[in-house]
């Protein structure tokens, strides 16, 4: 049995596949930093209702900080890259 639900299955792979830059591509940083933000905005949702949730909070600092660090290296990488993920997601910098 899974823990995750088939919508959210479905969601991430919908994700993979619009932000992919070839097929196949999970691993790129635009895929990862684009997971990341799908699952940053579901967590921001379940706060909206569980306020208390320490734990889930602790990690969705993690996730913050992850997608931080991957947006910092392709910053470094390539601005203009960056910019586009940055507008696409729409994630304020």
């Amino acid at each position: 049995m899974s823990l995750i639900s088939p919508e959210r299955k479905a969601a991430k792979a919908e994700v993979i596949k619009t932000n992919a830059t070839k097929t196949g591509d999970t691993g790129s940083p635009e895929v990862q930093i684009a997971i990341l933000t799908e699952r940053i905005n579901h967590l921001t949702d379940h706060f909206k209702t569980h306020k208390k949730d320490n734990h889930s909070r602790r990690g969705l600092l993690k996730m913050v900080s992850r997608r931080r660090h991957l947006l910092d290296y392709v910053k470094g990488k390539d601005a203009a890259r960056y910019q586009t993920i940055i507008e696409k997601l729409g994630i304020r910098r």
